[in-house]
């Protein structure tokens, strides 16, 4: 896991052809707004979210967030014990974002 501010994320995931975005906030907190092509993946479902990774490419690069930057460092270590081969936490999480959210 790399963390990552908010300012390196967006340089490096604007170059990165093979990125996916991981939010891994609750189904509520992602109603209300997420990063441009993020899905959302509620680590606290542990079940489902250990599903979902498990059917997921593990050598794409994975640029995790949440609200804070906390869970989303738990999830990227989780990840990466799971084989995941690049995991991005942002730091701080999007509560400081500045930019685009949809």
């Amino acid at each position: 896991m790399k963390n990552l501010s908010q300012k390196e994320w967006e340089e490096k995931l604007a170059s990165d052809s093979n990125a996916v975005v991981l939010d891994v906030r609750t189904e509520n907190e992602c109603a209300h707004g997420v990063l441009e092509h993020a899905q959302c993946l509620d680590i606290f479902q542990k079940d489902s979210f250990l599903a979902a990774l498990g059917n997921m490419d593990k050598n794409k690069n994975y640029y995790v967030y949440c609200r804070s930057g906390q869970r989303s460092a738990n999830a990227c270590q989780v990840m990466e014990e799971m084989g995941f081969k690049e995991t991005y936490n942002l730091l701080g999480g999007i509560s400081g974002w500045t930019g685009k959210i949809v």
